[in-house]
């Protein structure tokens, strides 16, 4: 008789562990049925290299290692990669004509470290060049559509990441987050995923876009599959500078602290009925003023009337230089990648122009011919202000900032526990709506800048939908390396609604 695996894409990784390890399904037919449905709905764009034999050699590895009972909790299950994680066979293009055949001679610690644990990489995933966007219609390989209304973005620039998971393409994505580009496309998208402390996550791999901003992360349905997946994931890595050093704190995995985080011993009221009580959810004022949509307002209110019912207590709060994060951001960020973007000159690897007079004008071409518009202003904008008389004017004045919106959150901090709002002004809007004035798109990051240039962890989670019938998300931020009692509140939160288990109508 034929078995039945046609709801397979809406269980979580804990069910899909539990049917690999009762043997009511293999490794190898669960790749090959994630396979399938990433081959048959190419029209979201969401995957950009897909190779059957590739992902089927690792799905039979899995299954002899589970044969021999040599396992983790995320052994034979599938994975898709953000395809700014470099990766050996799988091409690494990160978006770009400029690396449009790369094919790296070694993974990424990220992928590596995932593929320890036993996963099964599906393939590589659209996202904006070199993760430059907040719409992902700045990949070179096409737009990739949102799965709730295909006229619309998914977010970016981890655009084809959460629009995999959020279709039932794959069950789980790795993602990066410079500026919010986890956070905006999973709340645009209706998933779940975090961005942990700055350091925690090897950046060894990851083709660099902002090196003091950049950090990797898990996509997935809920908060408990996101903690599977950033145990795997999170660790100190010798070949990354900016690596921390492995804390205590991460000894026991983050995924069995998810029901016992808030055992505090200054909050010891906690119960079954109320596990969050005592908790503090500061609000920013600064979050809840002009530009914000009426419909992700209530959304997010509503989802916080939610926390308190849990027992968390509302306090607000202020983080006043919030306005600042853009400017401040859109000085360091591209700064930053006119520096790492250099190395893309068309001598040691990437696209090459073919026909060219001299060096420099190799280089020239090469450049013109490789890199898209969006990519091409940031190199510029952060050309001119690293430039002799405009460094101390920009450059230097953004980072002065950038350590006061970091001392912000710190001083909220002293008054709550975590910090909670929007994660985007707005719903997900219609292809190229605003394509052509990029400050429209900038401050579309307003609400997730600020966690990213102090380096803290801020996650989205599900909570709702607009008018339109597009998902919102409820942004949760923390202190430093507060990874698992944001999770284990994010967790809370979903055991008792159920916006994370709602999928895309043409995908069910």
């Amino acid at each position: 008789m034929t078995r039945d695996f046609s709801s397979l894409h809406h269980q979580s990784l804990t069910q899909l562990r539990a049917a690999l390890d009762t043997k009511k399904i293999s490794a190898l037919e669960l790749a090959e049925y994630f396979l399938v449905r990433a081959e048959t709905n190419t029209d979201l764009n969401a995957f950009l290299h897909i190779d059957r034999d590739l992902t089927l050699a690792e799905a039979r590895a899995a299954d002899a290692q589970i044969a021999s009972g040599n396992i983790t909790a995320l052994t034979g299950i599938p994975i898709a990669h953000k395809d700014i994680f470099v990766t050996q066979q799988w091409r690494t293009t990160a978006g770009s004509r400029m690396l449009e055949n790369y094919v790296s001679p070694f993974d990424a610690t990220v992928v590596e470290k995932l593929k320890t644990a036993g996963m099964v990489c599906l393939g590589k995933l659209n996202c904006d060049e070199f993760a430059m966007g907040s719409s992902n219609e700045n990949s070179a390989f096409g737009a990739v559509k949102n799965p709730w209304d295909r006229s619309r973005i998914p977010g970016g620039s981890s655009g084809g990441s959460a629009a995999a998971v959020a279709a039932g393409l794959a069950p789980a994505a790795t993602g990066t987050d410079t500026g919010g580009s986890l956070r905006q496309p999973a709340a645009m998208c209706g998933i779940t995923a975090i961005k942990p402390t700055y350091g925690t996550v090897s950046r060894y791999g990851m083709v660099a876009f902002a090196s003091s901003l950049d950090q990797g992360g898990p996509m997935a349905k809920s908060a408990e599959d996101c903690a599977l997946l950033l145990d795997a994931m999170i660790g100190f890595d010798a070949k990354d500078s900016t690596s921390v050093a492995t804390l205590d704190k991460y000894k026991t995995p983050i995924s069995a602290r998810l029901l016992t985080a808030f055992a505090l011993t200054s909050r010891a009221d906690a119960s079954v009925s109320r596990p969050l009580a005592g908790v503090r959810i500061g609000v920013p004022q600064e979050f809840f003023g002009e530009g914000l949509s009426s419909e992700i307002a209530q959304a997010v209110d509503a989802a916080l009337a939610e926390f308190e019912k849990l027992g968390a207590v509302r306090v607000e709060i202020s983080l006043p230089r919030t306005s600042l994060s853009i400017p401040v951001y859109y000085v360091i960020a591209p700064a930053e990648a006119s520096s790492n973007l250099s190395r893309f000159d068309g001598v040691r690897y990437g696209h090459r122009a073919a026909e060219y007079k001299n060096l420099a004008d190799m280089i020239g071409k090469s450049r013109a011919e490789g890199l898209g518009a969006e990519v091409k202003r940031r190199i510029l904008v952060g050309a001119y202000v690293l430039s002799h008389g405009y460094y101390d004017a920009y450059y230097l004045q953004a980072q002065k900032v950038r350590r006061l919106i970091s001392q912000d959150f710190q001083e909220a901090f002293k008054k709550c526990d975590f910090i909670m709002g929007p994660v985007a002004p707005t719903t997900a809007w219609k292809m190229g709506e605003k394509s052509n004035d990029p400050v429209a798109m900038y401050l579309e990051d307003i609400y997730t800048l600020g966690v990213s240039l102090a380096g803290l962890p801020g996650m989205s989670v599900p909570c709702g939908f607009g008018h339109n019938g597009m998902p919102i998300g409820l942004q949760i931020m923390g202190n430093y390396f507060e990874e698992a009692r944001m999770l284990a509140a994010a967790h809370q939160y979903q055991l008792a609604t159920d916006w994370h288990t709602r999928s895309p109508e043409a995908f069910q």
